[in-house]
């Protein structure tokens, strides 16, 4: 069974969420400094796609485990993308 404590797929999850804080703590200092607002925008969005990867991993443990039937998968999908 794959599980969120699978030591390399934890340890991956962390790693990728530790690179989107930096990125949000980057985007304050845009924004501190008044930075570009397209600058900012484009720094936005590449932590939205770097939270997604992070979600949909967890979506990819949720179905290898298989506990879940896909109607529920389906469903957690539509209500958190």
């Amino acid at each position: 069974m794959t599980t969120l404590h699978d030591s390399e797929r934890k340890k991956a999850l962390i790693l990728r969420l530790k690179r989107v804080e930096g990125q949000l703590r980057g985007i304050q200092q845009l924004i501190e400094t008044d930075a570009d607002c397209e600058k900012v925008a484009q720094q936005l969005a590449a932590a939205r796609k770097a939270l997604d990867k992070s979600f949909y991993a967890m979506v990819g443990c949720v179905i290898t485990q298989g506990d879940v039937p896909a109607d529920d998968v389906a469903d957690m999908l539509s209500r958190f993308s």
